[in-house]
Formats: structure tokens, C-alpha cells, sequence
């Protein structure tokens, strides 16, 4: 029987930046563990087909567009009882080696624990607010326009935890999904991320699938990565309708 991966990492593609794809690539072949990469190519013309060629990662072409959840859920049985952890990585993240190692170290300690997540940086060194309290429909409304932000900002402000001290560990009620750490097993019984939500708000809902399960998720900010955030639903009318369906679908699930 063969020995299980430390970690296995799923990657899903769309029209990235491919010099941040590669920065976000070389990230993962430099850590010095068992592992195994997965890119979900969700381009219909395979655009990364034979770029990165190492023996570490699996290119599997889907041939069009699937969506965020279901490209990710496509390594689910791959990953089912061959990797110990499993991460749900977006292409655009650079991070030294010690982080992986160092949140395995975390989830290691409690068993109450099925999710990691590192502290989220801009490239030029802000922070992002990656870790939040669930939201209200007022709040996801007033982020997307400027004159409601200043209206509502104090109800953002506590969306985003920031009355609490975001320098210290906490368990978070859901952290943004640009990098999940996962129990292997735990990504698997949670069956990934619900597919019904093509892009926006699956991060959320697998949050309260965690939940459900009775466990937990953990915000760790003695580690950090860097993210480069499109922020695409505030630029895209048709990235912003697109969340505001996945919003709808998420209300209509889980409750206002």
C-alpha cells in the first residue's frame, strides 16, 4: 500500500495571469513535503495544457467553463484516502514553504479543527479582511457600493471582525476562500463545495457545512500569505450579477 501524500493542493484555471500562476506554482513544487498538484483547467480551449510539466502535478483539461466549486470538487475522489491535507488554493497566491508546515502543525493539535487559513495580505503589505462573521444581506449590498459603504461602515467594520484583535488566533465563523487548509478526510465528508454556486458564496457555505459537522474553522495570522484579489464583482456587471444570484441562492438555503 502505498504511503498517503502530506498534502495534496487543487488549483482551478480560468484565463489566469500566467506569471502569477506560475509564482503561486513554484510556491508549491519549493515545499519540501509529499505532495501532489492539481490545475482544473476550466479554460474550453485547455490555455495551460502542457505548461507546467512536473511529475508533482496532474493537468486535468474540463473543456469549459464549470464554475469555481465544481472544478475543486473534480480531485475529490482522487484525494480520498491518498493525502493527509488537502488545500484549495486560488492562482494568484505566493507564500513562503514554512506556512504550510506550520498550520499542518496547527491542525495537528485539534481534532475539532477541519480548516486552516493563514492572515491575507495585498501585495503592496495591507491587509485584507479574509476572516468574517457570516453576512447580512444589508452588508453584502453596502460592500459593493461606495455611498452605502460610508453608510453602513460600521456594521462592515464588525462583518470583517474588526472590533476584535486580528493579531491573535481565533475561530472564525467563515474565512474567504483564496486558501483553505483542510483535514483531507474532513474536505471529503464535507463532499467540497456546493456546486449550485457557480462563483461567489461557496466559501461561505462550505463554512457553515464545517458547521454542521460540528467542527471548526481557525484563523491563524502568526502565518501569512500575499493575494493579489481581482475583486472582479466590483469592476464586472457581469461578475456582480453573478454574485448577487449566488448571494440570492445562499439566502434561500441557509436563511436571512
Amino acid at each position: 500500500m502505498n504511503e498517503k501524500l502530506s498534502i495534496s493542493v487543487s488549483i482551478v484555471l480560468y484565463n489566469e495571469n500566467l506569471k502569477e500562476l506560475t509564482k503561486t506554482i513554484q510556491c508549491f513544487l519549493e515545499l519540501p513535503l509529499q505532495k501532489k498538484l492539481y490545475l482544473i483547467d476550466n479554460t474550453p480551449k485547455k490555455l495551460f495544457e502542457d505548461t507546467f510539466n512536473y511529475p508533482e502535478i496532474v493537468y486535468i483539461p474540463v473543456g469549459k467553463n464549470i464554475g469555481f466549486g465544481a472544478g475543486h470538487n473534480r480531485i475529490l475522489t482522487a484525494i480520498e484516502n491518498t493525502s493527509k491535507y488537502h488545500l484549495v488554493l486560488n492562482p494568484d497566491v505566493v507564500f513562503q514553504k514554512k506556512v504550510i508546515q506550520n498550520l499542518i502543525l496547527e491542525l495537528e493539535k485539534n481534532s475539532e479543527i477541519a480548516m486552516i487559513a493563514p492572515k491575507v495580505l495585498f501585495p503592496n503589505g495591507a491587509h485584507q479582511y479574509s476572516c468574517r462573521r457570516y453576512p447580512h444581506i444589508l452588508e453584502l449590498f453596502a460592500r459593493r457600493f461606495p455611498l452605502l459603504k460610508t453608510i453602513f461602515k460600521s456594521t462592515i467594520f464588525k462583518g470583517t471582525y474588526r472590533d476584535k484583535n486580528l493579531k491573535e488566533p481565533f475561530y472564525a465563523e467563515y474565512i474567504t476562500g483564496c486558501f483553505h487548509l483542510y483535514k483531507t478526510n474532513d474536505f471529503v465528508k464535507l463532499k467540497g463545495f456546493d456546486e449550485r454556486y457557480f462563483l461567489y458564496m461557496e466559501d461561505v457555505d462550505i463554512c457553515k457545512k464545517i458547521d454542521n459537522l460540528g467542527m471548526k474553522k481557525l484563523y491563524f495570522p502568526q502565518e501569512e500569505i500575499i493575494h493579489v484579489l481581482k475583486q472582479g464583482s466590483s469592476k464586472s456587471p457581469n461578475l456582480f450579477f453573478r454574485h448577487t444570484f449566488s448571494a440570492i441562492k445562499y439566502f434561500l438555503k441557509w436563511g436571512i
